[in-house]
């Protein structure tokens, strides 16, 4: 889609209030960028939650717009998709978050200025989705103790690797294991969790990777059973999740699958792609192959 004049459409969906903040600076270099690049760039800010996704879908149904960027936090970006998923519309994504987990599994700069040289791009993926309960997921969702701490992030006002750490902390010793009926693609599967996480991309964020090799194109979800870590080795254990290496723990477990139901006695805490749910007894995953036309960086898609 281009305009009369021969520019590309872009849309900027924004939420000021991801991260750390926002500065009014930032719609100036957005635009003079965009206009030296040769693109006619439009910005619309988000007023509440739910908002980004009304943005996008009105612009996916107008067909006026050759990317939708999504600019904010792990929440923008998820809004965003719902509003794209399963059309032709391309999104692309500006971190501005706290975690940014799936711009980082694909490359996309976090710094402002590098990140304003990625909205150019050409290369375009079909990019898979998944449902956890109808909810849409396209970076990582979970069950167990991250959804506890997702419930408690969200209520307490302060963001930040800190303050995740700080609760994980606090809550750690109190949390036990969960168990219950669990198939994967109709399979029987034996597992006592701490965590049960559904991984597109593979990480939660800021370089914590649970599921190392998951790719968000190969039409499967990665599966993470990870066992309650005695506390004296939580930090080799948290050394391998960053670096990179979890797959060597025997602390957890590592499958694949594209439709996963769970069963449990007592409603477990769950999240997805960081954002709280209420708890449930019953959990339908299905993944959604090459449901999302994401914009990634040039030379990127052999990475992802």
């Amino acid at each position: 889609m281009t305009s009369a004049t021969g520019n590309k459409q872009v849309l900027f969906i924004i939420n000021k209030y991801s991260g750390t903040g926002y500065k009014p600076a930032v719609e100036g270099r957005l635009l003079s960028f965009c206009q030296q690049a040769g693109l006619e760039a439009h910005l619309e800010f988000t007023q509440g939650r739910g908002h980004a996704t009304q943005l996008a879908r009105e612009a996916s149904q107008s067909k006026n717009f050759d990317v939708v960027f999504a600019m904010g936090g792990d929440g923008t970006v998820n809004e965003v998709a719902k509003g794209v998923v399963n059309t032709n519309q391309v999104m692309g994504i500006i971190p501005k978050g706290s975690g940014n987990g799936l711009a980082r599994h694909l490359g996309i700069p976090l710094d402002f200025k590098k990140c304003l040289g990625y909205i150019p791009s050409e290369e375009v993926i079909a990019m898979d989705s998944f449902t956890v309960n109808n909810h849409l997921s396209i970076n990582v969702s979970g069950i167990g103790f991250d959804g506890h701490i997702a419930d408690l992030f969200g209520k307490n006002g302060k963001r930040g690797l800190a303050n995740y750490a700080r609760l994980v902390l606090q809550e750690f010793m109190m949390y036990n294991e969960i168990s219950g009926e669990i198939f994967i693609d109709g399979t029987s599967v034996q597992a006592k969790a701490f965590v049960i996480a559904f991984a597109n991309s593979s990480q939660f964020g800021n370089n914590a990777r649970i599921a190392p090799y998951a790719s968000v194109c190969d039409g499967e979800l990665d599966i993470s059973f990870v066992k309650k870590v005695p506390f004296l080795e939580a930090p080799a254990f948290a050394y391998k999740m960053f670096s990179g290496t979890l797959d060597k723990s025997n602390y957890i477990k590592l499958l694949k699958g594209k439709e996963i139901s769970l069963r449990f006695s007592e409603p477990v805490a769950f999240h997805v792609d960081g954002e709280a749910m209420q708890a449930e007894r019953k959990f339908e995953v299905k993944i959604n192959p090459g449901s999302i036309r994401l914009l990634i960086p040039g030379n990127q898609s052999k990475n992802i």
